[in-house]
């Protein structure tokens, strides 16, 4: 499996810190794979297009704020919440699941990688507790769901919104949402990317 070192420069937002870090998820997920199912087998020659770039295009869409508050709902083994974490760690993620052996290999790869920036939950995102300036996730559920399950965790600071990475015809999801796509395709030209998007929902603070 090889590095694909000439995307990180789509990256920015990526030192040289980030990426020495970034360059060892695989084998910990590789290692985790073995013993629990974290992602598919079928994924796992994968893992650099269909998990961690795949998450790290959510920094070229969210905001970037010291100390902003960021929930990931249904992280599942930690994404797109660890990747970003790696690259704003003066952001605080918060990353919760509902499988308890997924927040397992998440709490062992942010104590393999030193992260001091990640808080893993084992619960469900409708019941999580905090304020929040944005959430993350990854096809989860449907958006109105999503936005449903936010609601009250929204902090106060203005600019709330839910970033959502999905794919597919979106056109019923979105209809009646505040909602802007931006499709990957923009920044990445792999046929992986042709039809997936960020979905940006803006909050409503009730």
């Amino acid at each position: 499996m090889t590095t694909p070192i000439n995307w990180f420069k789509d990256f920015s937002f990526l030192d040289a810190r980030a990426i020495k870090k970034i360059e060892i998820l695989p084998s910990l997920y590789k290692n985790w794979n073995s013993q629990i199912n974290v992602i598919s087998r079928r994924d796992e020659n994968q893992i650099w297009e269909h998990h961690i770039i795949h998450s790290l295009i959510l920094g070229l869409v969210i905001p970037h704020r010291s100390e902003m508050r960021v929930l990931d709902i249904g992280t599942g083994g930690g994404f797109p919440g660890i990747p970003l974490a790696i690259a704003f760690p003066d952001m605080q993620f918060t990353l919760i699941d509902s499988i308890g052996k997924k927040i397992k290999v998440v709490n062992s790869i942010v104590h393999d990688l030193q992260l001091k920036n990640i808080n893993a939950i084992h619960g469900r995102a409708e019941n999580v507790l905090g304020e929040y300036d944005i959430a993350v996730t990854r096809a989860v559920a449907p958006l109105t769901k999503l936005i449903s399950w936010m609601n009250g965790s929204w902090s106060k600071k203005g600019d709330n919104a839910l970033y959502a990475l999905k794919g597919g015809d979106l056109t019923a999801e979105i209809k009646g949402l505040k909602a802007e796509l931006y499709p990957l395709k923009k920044w990445l030209n792999h046929p992986h990317y042709d039809s997936k998007y960020v979905v940006r929902v803006k909050a409503t603070i009730k």
